[in-house]
Formats: structure tokens, sequence, C-alpha cells
């Protein structure tokens, strides 16, 4: 019960304060907005200016104050206490979110209470880690119609996976299959590792997209190519589109030759895994980009930082969008830990003396990583020579 009563009032309704004169039939859309937000206090009573005009606090007003906010889902436990002649409800940020009531999911937005349109609840249920993109059982995508035998063979090698279990087990137990209706159907993640998907337009959106450009802008691009396979073969594929674009050079000890790449391919494989396995799959209007420019490289994934990502820990928490992705990455050794690949990729410019990478976490994901200038030289061989600083190049 706030002691600081009359301040409250003066202040007027806030993102945590709202003002009612008697608890109407919105009651319920009040509490439910306030506990998909961050909590809050109902004052009823109270008119919309702060000026006290007195409720009903009899034990049976109570009663049925609790049989309005009763009627939420999932169930939800306030405080109601009386000051003088107004009830003030308190209204802890739900631990179940999202709350709906008999009029639909409300939000709090400054000091107003919003009903959630479609695309805003499905936006609050993907923020809130409701729904998950990678365990969405897809039952238009029956196992039996276009499974990509070669994509499961090569999986199961590289996992090193016992096949003692048949195909289908091995399936539900990796969370990319599940039975609907006595048929085994894809999840999202299964068909997104193991479903042929060229020129699918199902999955078309999870493609990555690279380009080659003449200069530092997209005015003129010279070679390009987009990537429609399983994951695997994406992440694969555009390592080598990284490799053929960019510069290569070479330093001899004893009778061996090492090639090198201007940037360290351990950072631009990490970029390129996190890129896939981080980015926002149910935004179907944009691709992972991998774009080579004369000055920089930049990786480009749809979505921002996963909420809970911020400037000041980012690189430190670890919060996993899609984490049966991640998962399955990891199983093959494409992700080593999860929640290291920002350091990993820090460390690895470090070591080859070039640039760190620079993060961008608003709007769209995107790491840049500068390409050296003055370090390579053009060689008769048709390679490039290293420079007589050649420390950037030890391992």
């Amino acid at each position: 019960m706030p002691n600081n009563l009359p301040a409250i009032l003066t202040e007027g309704e806030s993102y945590t304060i709202e003002f009612k004169e008697s608890p109407d039939k919105s009651l319920a859309s009040e509490v439910c907005a306030f506990a998909n937000a961050s909590g809050g206090k109902i004052f009823i009573g109270v008119d919309d200016s702060g000026r006290i005009v007195g409720t009903d606090t009899s034990n049976a007003a109570r009663s049925r104050i609790q049989d309005t906010i009763n009627q939420i889902e999932p169930r939800l436990k306030v405080d109601i206490d009386i000051q003088e002649n107004i009830i003030i409800v308190t209204v802890p940020e739900g631990t179940q979110k999202p709350y709906s009531c008999s009029k639909g999911f409300y939000l709090r937005s400054g000091p107003n209470s919003q009903k959630l349109e479609r695309d805003s609840i499905i936006e609050f249920f993907q923020n809130e880690g409701r729904v998950r993109y990678d365990d969405i059982v897809r039952e238009d995508l029956p196992i039996a119609e276009r499974f990509n035998d070669a994509a499961y063979r090569r999986y199961i090698k590289l996992a090193k996976i016992s096949e003692v279990l048949d195909r289908d087990t091995i399936l539900k137990n990796l969370s990319c299959a599940a039975l609907r209706n006595g048929k085994l159907h894809f999840t999202n993640v299964g068909a997104l590792f193991f479903r042929v998907n060229d020129e699918d337009v199902v999955f078309r959106h999870a493609s990555i997209v690279c380009a080659l450009y003449k200069g530092v802008d997209k005015a003129i691009i010279l070679d390009a190519k987009e990537l429609n396979s399983d994951i695997v073969s994406n992440i694969d594929d555009a390592m080598i589109f990284l490799k053929k674009h960019l510069r290569m050079s070479y330093k001899i000890e004893s009778l061996q030759r090492e090639n090198i790449l201007e940037l360290p391919e351990d950072a631009l494989r990490e970029a390129v895994v996190n890129a896939v396995c981080h980015r926002d799959y149910f935004e179907k209007g944009a691709r992972v980009m991998v774009e080579i420019y004369d000055d920089r490289v930049d990786i480009t994934s749809p979505g921002s930082a996963c909420k809970g990502i911020t400037l000041e820990n980012f690189g430190t928490v670890s919060i996993t969008r899609n984490s049966i992705i991640a998962s399955m990455l990891h199983r093959i050794n494409y992700i080593e830990q999860m929640g290291t690949g920002i350091v990993r990729m820090k460390n690895a410019t470090k070591e080859a003396k070039v640039a760190e990478p620079v993060f961008k976490l608003e709007g769209f994901f995107k790491t840049t990583f500068k390409r050296p200038t003055n370090r390579i030289q053009p060689d008769t061989t048709g390679y490039n020579r290293i420079q007589p600083d050649t420390t950037r190049y030890s391992r």
C-alpha cells in the first residue's frame, strides 16, 4: 500500500499507474496489460484527473474484483488493498507471459493499455520466447516428401551419431521431426537441415545471398550467388565464396607453403554461423547477406539482437533465439561453446593483427570486418606475397 498516495495522484497516470473510477468491465484488460508489461498499480475510486471520488470497499466489492481478475489466463496473483475509500490493485510483472482476458491480449504502452492485434501478438510471443521458430511442427511438410538423404547422412557422420536407432527415431530425438495424426512431419529446424530446399518457396527466405561489389557501395555487382541448400551446405558455400574473392597470400616455412586469407577464416566462419544460427526466421522478407566491398566485409542477418542483449553486456551474455538450431550446429562443432562467438571473432582478428570486427545490434544484426589495405602486394606467380612483416599471419 503506497504511503505517498497524494504524490502519486498528482503525478497522474503513467506506464505503471492507472486510475479508474469504478471496477468496470475494462479492469481485466488493464490487469492483463500490466502483467504482460512490467507490472503496475490500479487505483479504483480515482478519476482520470487524479481526484479521489471513492468506491465501494466492502468485502463483496473486493470479491467481485478478484472474480474478474480470476478470468485472466494463466492465473495471476495480485494484491488488493484499501486506503481511505479507494481500492489499490497491485499487479506484478507476469512470469508466464503472455496473459489474456476474454477481450484478448493487452499490453501497457506508456500511460495506456493497448489491445494487441494479430501481428503484434506474434511479435510479442517471439520477444517473450514463448514461440520459437525452430521447434514448430510443420504438418504441411511430411518427412516422406523431399527428404534430403545426402544432407542427413553427412550430418550424422559429422555429429558422430550412431545409427543403432532408426532414422525416424534419430530425427525425433534431435527435435527435427514429430508425429502428428500418425504421420511423421518435419519441424522447422528439421526442414532447414534435412529437406531439399532448392527453389522451395517455403524456405526461400532461409537462403544466404553472397555478393561481391566494385568499390565501397552496391552500385556495381561483380559476382553474386544465392545459396538455397540445407543450413550446413549454405554455411560451407558462403565460406567458399569469401575465400574465392578475398585476397590470399602465402608464406613458406621449410618445404611447405601456407596459404593465408587476408581476414582470419575462423572469424569469418564464426560470423557466418552466427548470422545463420541467430537470425529471425519469422522475418520472411529478408535473407542473411554476405557482402564483400573493396574496404570491408559485411555479414548481416535479419533481426536485431535478442531481447536482453545490450551494448553493455554484448559478448558476455548468451541468449539464443533459435536454441535447437544452435544445438544442432554445436553437435557438429560449427559452434564450439554457447556464447563465445563474439570473443572468438575478436581474438582471431587480434591474433591476425587486423582490425576487430564492428557490430551493429539494432534492426538488422551486422558484423563488419575492415579489410587490410597496405599489407599485401601482387606477385607474378598469381598469388599475393606477404610484406616483410609477417607476424600478423602467425598462427
